[in-house]
This record gives structure tokens, C-alpha cells and sequence, in this order.
């Protein structure tokens, strides 16, 4: 009784926590807008200025929201990959799908000016790319799911998902090695990640992506408890080895291929996120720690988009580096203190 006591304390401290992160985000900006005035913005009253009201409601509060379904979506990946194969190193690319993902943006990219010798530029909008790096994603996905049905071992899975990645990188090395500087500059651009490229539609799409996963995700929490003591255990209480995988790399692929279509491959939250986790709230069950890990992820976006803003400057850092650079030194510092790691 106390024991959950304790954690509804640290889920309602998270929800604050996501609400104070939310609010930072959408405060902060290349344009100065005064605390107070955003938050008269936000409830619907006129600004000083004409212009801030565009700022707030179509650039920076989709990319807040963008923001939350990238974090959370990606640390609830990356917990289930590390359930799947008990392995702590395990994200949610390690079945190739973000790399499959930079293949199909690697051929709208760089391919389409190889082949037919005139730019891709005119073929290049935020929806096109997306729909190319979707379909690259899930056509790796359907051969891992098909893999996944012969294959009874889950480590070997594990490899055979790490050998498509390395197949799919191969050729997008092929692809940047032909393509023009144009090209190349294009496909390096939307390597480092994004969350603030997203119309109202695309938003809601992702949202929708997301949703779908998490729920697949729910389902699964009887088979991710008991995959943690093993597949004989997991067996030995009913539970369907094969389903069962079936559904987590249908909910990864979900997860991590439509985040990665829409805002780019992000690396570190989906590995790092879990483990922070598991660190703080100190349990292995996945009730808990599929919203916890959710909360945590969408958390550190947030935190990490504000400081890739670098507030009241024009200048925009890759939200790549800046995930990295912030999140790294954190786990260390933690696992040090800690002194172990809990899995």
C-alpha cells in the first residue's frame, strides 16, 4: 500500500515536472516573448504584438507536442527491445527499422538525382520524405516480422536485425558516395532530427502512430513481465513465444519507424531513458514502467529541444547532439552513484 502510494507521488511529480518542461518549451525561442504574455496566449487572449500569437500556436506548441510524442514514443521502444532480448544495449533500432528508414530517405534524397540526373529537389516536400522514410522503415519491418515467425531464438532475431542495419547503411555509404553536394548536405540536414517540422495533419498523424503502439504496448505487459525471467518461463505460464514477439516488434516498429519518418533518427532516448527509469523507480514491473519511462522520455525532449533552441538566438543546434550531449553524462552520474545496473 505504501509502495503504491509512493509511486502515484512520483507520477504525479512527473506530471508536474511534464507540465513545467512544456511550458519552458513553448516560452522559449529564437523570438523574445515576455512569460506572461505566452501565457495569455495560451488562454486565448490577444497579444501585444500580432505575430506572437502565429509563433506560439503554429510553430512552437506543435513542436512542443512533436516533442512529447518523440520522447515518450522512443523510450517506450527502447524499453521494449531491452525486455524482448534482456539486453541492456538494446534500443529501438536495433531491428534495423531507423536504418531502413534512412534508406528511404536516402533514395528520395539522393537517389532520385542518380537515377534520372536531375535534382530531387522538386520531388522534396515534409510529407514526401516522410512517406519515403515510412515505407523504408516498414518494408524492413515486414521482413524482420517474417524472420521473427522461422526463428525461435531471440538472440539470433537480435543479430539478424543488427545484419539489415548494417545492409541498409551499406547502401545509403553507396548512395552519399555518388550523390552531389546538394544532395548529400540534404540528407545530412535531416539526419540530425527534427521536431519542428510537423503541420497540425502530420502532428496528428504521429499522435495516431504513437497511440497505436502504446496500446499494443499495454497489451503486452503479462508477456514483457514474464520475458524478463526467460522464454521457458514465459511458456510455462501460457503465454504464446511467437504472438508475443509478434506484437512487440509490430509495437517497436510502430514506435520507432513513425517517429523516425516524421522527425528523424534521434538517437540516446530510446537507449537511456529505460535505464533512468528503472534507476529512480527501482521495479521491473511493466505497469509501472511503461508510463514512468513515457513521462521520462517526453521530459527530456522537451528539455533537450529548449536547449537546441538556444533560447533568443537564431541559431538551431541538431537535437541530435543535443540529446546526446545532455543525456550521457546524466546515466553515467547515475550509474556511477549507483553503482549498478539494474536489469
Amino acid at each position: 500500500m505504501q509502495l503504491a502510494r509512493t509511486y502515484r507521488i512520483s507520477f504525479l511529480l512527473l506530471l508536474i515536472a511534464l507540465l513545467c518542461s512544456w511550458l519552458l518549451n513553448v516560452s522559449s525561442g529564437s523570438v523574445s516573448i515576455p512569460f506572461a504574455d505566452v501565457l495569455s496566449i495560451l488562454f486565448g487572449k490577444l497579444p501585444k504584438i500580432t505575430s506572437w500569437e502565429y509563433i506560439i500556436w503554429d510553430y512552437r506548441v506543435p513542436k512542443a507536442f512533436t516533442s512529447i510524442l518523440v520522447g515518450a514514443g522512443l523510450s517506450l521502444s527502447g524499453l521494449l527491445m531491452q525486455t524482448l532480448f534482456r539486453n541492456p544495449l538494446a534500443g529501438p533500432f536495433v531491428l534495423g527499422i531507423s536504418s531502413g528508414a534512412s534508406l528511404g530517405a536516402a533514395l528520395l534524397l539522393m537517389g532520385t538525382s542518380l537515377l534520372t540526373g536531375y535534382t530531387s529537389f522538386a520531388f522534396l516536400s515534409n510529407v514526401s520524405l516522410a512517406i519515403a522514410a515510412s515505407i523504408g522503415s516498414f518494408l524492413v519491418l515486414f521482413v524482420v516480422m517474417l524472420v521473427a515467425q522461422r526463428v525461435k531464438d531471440t538472440m539470433a532475431l537480435l543479430i539478424i536485425g543488427l545484419m539489415f542495419g548494417s545492409i541498409t547503411s551499406a547502401i545509403v555509404s553507396v548512395l552519399a558516395y555518388f550523390s552531389s553536394a546538394e544532395d548529400l548536405q540534404r540528407f545530412i540536414f535531416w539526419s540530425f532530427g527534427s521536431v519542428g517540422n510537423l503541420s497540425t495533419d502530420q502532428l496528428l498523424l504521429l499522435g495516431s502512430i504513437v497511440v497505436v503502439g502504446v496500446l499494443l504496448s499495454v497489451r503486452s505487459i503479462k508477456s514483457l513481465n514474464a520475458f524478463l525471467l526467460g522464454e521457458n518461463y514465459a511458456q510455462s505460464l501460457g503465454i504464446s513465444l511467437k504472438k508475443s514477439r509478434l506484437i512487440i516488434i509490430i509495437a517497436t516498429g510502430l514506435l520507432a519507424g513513425g517517429i523516425t519518418a516524421f522527425a528523424g533518427p534521434i538517437a540516446f532516448v530510446g537507449l537511456a531513458v529505460p535505464h533512468l527509469t528503472r534507476q529512480i523507480f527501482d521495479t521491473m514491473e511493466h505497469k509501472v514502467l511503461i508510463p514512468a519511462v513515457m513521462l521520462y522520455g517526453a521530459i527530456l525532449m522537451l528539455l533537450c529541444d529548449t536547449l537546441a533552441q538556444l533560447p533568443n538566438s537564431a541559431s538551431v543546434l541538431p537535437i541530435n547532439a543535443i540529446t546526446s550531449l545532455v543525456g550521457a553524462p546524466v546515466v553515467i552520474w547515475i550509474l556511477v552513484r549507483k553503482r549498478k545496473m539494474i536489469f
